[in-house]
């Protein structure tokens, strides 16, 4: 049965209790299934709106890091009134200089309806291709990617209108996709993920495997497999507690992970299926843990008042090194009810267990700043990345860093936290919807990590604010950027093309492991605080 069976008595409790929420940043009072974080019947942008004005691409340099914009027109330059965010990316594990990120593209901010954008880049994140959208004129959100040991990529899509997904595969690098099931063939709902077996030794090597919210979905239950790349998907099953906004992740020896929680609430679990990588069984979960992550999930923050501070992210270490298997969790919640911290978990016994969470932002404690749209990549090399959009260092604690640490001891401690990009206002260069999406992603290789994020560096003066676009950026624990560790070699981005005059002024001090310096003021008009709306209903 189609979630538009849903009844309307349902939609008002959850309006009710959205309609709560305070301009402060307080959340709604916890409800198991909050309103659904997509929305049906957005008409199309009118004609002639989309790709009519340019200005040149955004290059926001922060010390050593730089950050390339990613959603580009054919020659390469910014898209002057649309809109990016919720950025997805995936690395070819064979060539790292192979990179594609998937996001929504809104080719308005007039309107809502969004479509499946990618990107791709064969030179490490330099330069940006934007060929276009998936289908054009089909109503898409919650973009993920993902790729295989091989180097093919995938890319999950979500049909707004029937919360339904589907399947695509590019084979050269994200230049181009193929659909792989039909539309609406890999079942799916509302905030969905999926992840792959990488493991030639598993039986269920190749698999993917995906959930979502269940109760806002394409028919009943929250978990699908496939065993043919995509193609085909079993019948939805359910899964123990329902677990949501969360990811999935699988172990050397093929058994699955999900991490997820309650919706806006403090309960979080790590859900085991050993048997879904035979596909002779319908796959069973047969071990579900209790995970302590410090604090809450927080859905319409100051922050991004029309979306979540952050996710869940679940990830497994498959380094064959003394943290083989270890599994980590991690999220951005709030431990009282205002601001939040990235919190990270981890156990060393299959999920059977996980240590008590850990604090990564490692500013004083201070409720009115935000540390959120936290992630996670493991590497190879077992080393652990983070990065997060962080207020630390704002005077308005709304304005927002991108922050990085790291891990060489399997997350027991953490690396002093650097900043790695410029600050920005993720107030602005709303949609209707009045989000900057609901997470961003990062890859792990030996030597960093390739990061996808949304920003508001571009300033658009017929509107006198920013925009919001998709932003790459590479992360290491030198502390600058470093060479994908690939057969082919890589330039490395020491030098940043001239900026153009909207650019975002550079601080002079390099981050370090001391305190950050407050960054220095843009050159931009200041831009115009909004007053933070009600989440919609």
């Amino acid at each position: 049965m189609r979630s538009s069976t849903v009844s309307g008595n349902l939609f008002i409790l959850l309006a009710l209790a959205t309609s709560l929420c305070t301009a402060s940043g307080q959340t709604a009072p916890a409800d198991r299934f909050p309103e659904p974080l997509e929305k049906r019947g957005m008409p199309p942008a009118p004609l002639g709106t989309y790709r009519l004005e340019r200005s040149p691409r955004m290059i926001s340099q922060f010390g050593p890091f730089v950050s390339y914009q990613v959603n580009v027109d054919a020659n390469g330059n910014n898209i002057v009134g649309d809109a990016a965010n919720e950025p997805s990316i995936s690395v070819d594990p064979t060539d790292g200089n192979k990179v594609a990120i998937g996001w929504r593209q809104f080719d308005t901010i007039n309107s809502d309806f969004r479509q499946a954008g990618y990107g791709y880049t064969t030179d490490s994140g330099l330069t940006w291709h934007f060929p276009g959208v998936l289908q054009n004129g089909v109503f898409r959100s919650d973009p993920v990617t993902n790729s295989d040991e091989t180097g093919n990529f995938f890319y999950l899509s979500l049909l707004v209108n029937t919360f339904c997904g589907d399947i695509w595969r590019s084979t050269n690098g994200g230049q181009s996709w193929t659909e792989q099931s039909p539309d609406g063939g890999a079942h799916s709902g509302d905030k969905e993920w999926f992840t792959i077996d990488r493991t030639p030794t598993s039986m269920g090597h190749g698999f993917q495997y995906q959930f979502w919210t269940e109760i806002f979905a394409c028919e009943f239950g929250g978990f699908s497999r496939s065993t043919d790349g995509g193609a085909t998907w079993q019948s939805p099953i359910s899964i123990p507690n329902s677990p949501q906004w969360g990811t999935l992740d699988v172990a050397s020896d093929g058994n699955l992970f999900i991490g997820g929680g309650a919706g806006i609430s403090s309960q979080f679990w790590c859900i085991r299926s050993s048997n879904a990588q035979n596909p002779a069984v319908t796959p069973t979960f047969d071990q579900v843990t209790t995970v302590n992550m410090g604090g809450s999930i927080v859905y319409g923050g100051t922050v991004n008042p029309g979306g979540l501070a952050g996710q869940t992210f679940l990830a497994i270490d498959r380094s064959g090194t003394a943290t083989n298997n270890n599994i980590y969790m991690l999220a951005s919640v709030s431990p009282s009810g205002g601001g939040t911290n990235v919190m990270f978990a981890r156990s060393t016994d299959g999920g059977l267990s996980f240590s008590t969470p850990v604090r990564i932002n490692d500013d004083p404690v201070n409720t009115s700043k935000w540390h959120w749209f936290g992630t996670i990549g493991v590497a190879p090399n077992g080393r652990i990345d983070s990065v997060w959009l962080d207020s630390r260092n704002a005077a308005n604690n709304l304005d927002s860093q991108l922050f990085y640490s790291y891990s060489t001891d399997g997350g027991v401690t953490w690396a002093p936290n650097v900043a790695v990009s410029n600050s920005f206002n993720p107030l602005e260069g709303w949609p209707i919807q009045q989000k900057i999406g609901d997470y961003i992603t990062i890859v792990s290789d030996d030597t960093g990590g390739d990061v996808a994020y949304a920003a508001t560096f571009n300033f658009n003066p017929s509107r006198g604010q920013h925009e919001q676009d998709v932003y790459f950026v590479r992360v290491s624990p030198s502390g600058g950027p470093t060479p994908t560790p690939t057969p082919t070699v890589s330039p490395t981005p020491t030098a940043t093309p001239t900026p153009t005059a909207t650019a975002t002024a550079s601080p002079t001090a390099t981050p370090t492991s001391t305190p950050r310096p407050t960054p220095t003021p843009r050159a931009e008009p200041t831009p115009r605080v909004r007053p933070t709306p009600v989440p919609r209903p």
